[in-house]
């Protein structure tokens, strides 16, 4: 996978140029820009969404946990979820837990992992009474179910 320096290397400018270039940023000839974007095309260079959002602090993913996709309430709401989420510039992070408690601690620590910008869950019914999100470092929106401890917004 090519990095950003070596798409640097290859155009013959520095990673702040680069970097420039692919933000679009201001005070860049022309010619430097072509050159920058026939390396990125050439070596296939692809921007690492996790690196990028640990450095701008921000994250473009939201999680949506759901207890059965097969269910077509979760698939309507999933589907309803990825068309906004799109339209705003995110992408959706989709775990279905099959109301297994373990799976729905493994997706969240997932989402925790991956910096999401926050999450959107049905917690599964043995975790709904003693369910917290004070230790989650993202905001999170119940669906289906109420989180009993009521420090969860729920819809």
């Amino acid at each position: 996978m090519a990095r950003i320096k070596d798409v640097a290397e290859a155009a013959g400018v520095s990673t702040a140029t680069v970097s420039r270039v692919l933000s679009n940023g201001l005070h860049v000839r022309p010619e430097v820009r072509e050159r920058v974007m026939a390396a990125v095309e050439h070596l296939g260079y692809r921007p690492n969404l996790i690196a990028r959002s640990l450095r701008s602090q921000q994250s473009t993913t939201i999680g949506l946990i759901v207890s059965d996709i097969r269910n077509p309430f979760f698939a309507s709401i999933s589907r309803a979820v990825e068309d906004i989420a799109y339209e705003q510039g995110f992408s959706v992070l989709l775990c279905n837990t099959d109301e297994h408690p373990e799976k729905e601690a493994m997706y969240l620590n997932l989402l925790r992992d991956t910096s999401v910008a926050g999450a959107i869950m049905s917690p599964t019914r043995s975790t709904v009474a003693n369910f917290t999100t004070s230790n989650l470092p993202f905001p999170t929106v119940a669906i289906d179910r109420s989180i009993v401890n009521g420090d969860t917004d729920a819809v």
